[in-house]
């Protein structure tokens, strides 16, 4: 789903700060106001993802890819220092962190495929992510693709994660479409990325990014709300009332 908040379709957006950057009241990552950021070129962070008729991915798989894609763009080496996309990147970064989950089948997918990106394979799922892209200048392979039709379920509920594992909880006391909580855990996932310090980073990296989204019950939702970790809040243009909180980043190495 778009996290353009022009869009009719279900948005999420969040503005994190920048890595490294501290802020202050008036730099809030989650500021539903207009903020310096909206000041700056608006890019957003194209992800699609593969939904063929005869086989759809399960939800929390879909889930968990677009969350490791969006992990896995940011720590490319084409995304760092002065790699192709570093640029864009940390232009992307430096604005509203927008993300927008479009889905495709077929010959459309294969088109996607064939755009600079790079494609994130779970248990049934496949998601490709691009770098990022001004706001109205989107490749036509990509534009055309649809927003909606990413409601997608679990055949089977999801395990219980486990204690050392990183997880995305979502809130349990909203109904978000899977295109727009596909956003809400890359959100998160980024997050938490900016939170780690290098060596933290690059054991998660060497672990393939390994991460659980669950939803959490109504009381540890409580509990993680307070607790200090990485929290996304939405901008409630679209599905959810603004201001909603949708994801805590629970990662072990944050926790105090």
């Amino acid at each position: 789903m778009s996290s353009d908040p022009t869009s009719a379709t279900p948005a999420s957006e969040a503005a994190p700060v920048s890595p490294g950057s501290e802020a202050s009241a008036d730099e809030s990552p989650f500021r539903t106001e207009r903020i310096a950021r909206d000041e700056a070129p608006q890019f957003v962070l194209p992800l699609v993802v593969r939904i063929e008729k005869a086989a759809p991915p399960a939800r929390t798989d879909a889930l968990e890819t677009a969350a490791r894609a969006v992990l896995t763009i940011l720590a490319d080496r084409r995304s760092l220092d002065d790699g192709e996309w570093a640029q864009t990147m940390r232009d992307w970064q430096d604005a509203r962190i927008r993300k927008v989950v479009r889905r495709a089948r077929g010959a459309e997918w294969r088109r996607a495929a064939a755009l600079p990106g790079i494609t994130v394979t779970g248990k049934s799922a496949e998601v490709r992510v691009f770098p990022p892209v001004p706001l109205d200048g989107w490749p036509k392979d990509l534009a055309r693709l649809q927003v909606s039709g990413t409601d997608l379920d679990d055949p089977e509920p999801p395990v219980d994660a486990g204690p050392s594992a990183p997880v995305l909880w979502l809130n349990p006391d909203l109904d978000m479409s899977a295109g727009k909580t596909m956003a809400q855990a890359g959100h998160g996932a980024q997050l938490a990325w900016w939170e780690l310090s290098d060596e933290e980073r690059a054991a998660w990296r060497d672990a393939g990014f390994a991460l659980a989204v669950r939803t959490a019950d109504p009381d540890r939702w409580r509990a993680l709300t307070s607790s200090g970790l990485p929290l996304v809040r939405d901008a409630g243009f679209t599905e959810i009332a603004p201001g909603s909180c949708t994801v805590v980043a629970d990662h072990p190495a944050l926790r105090r």
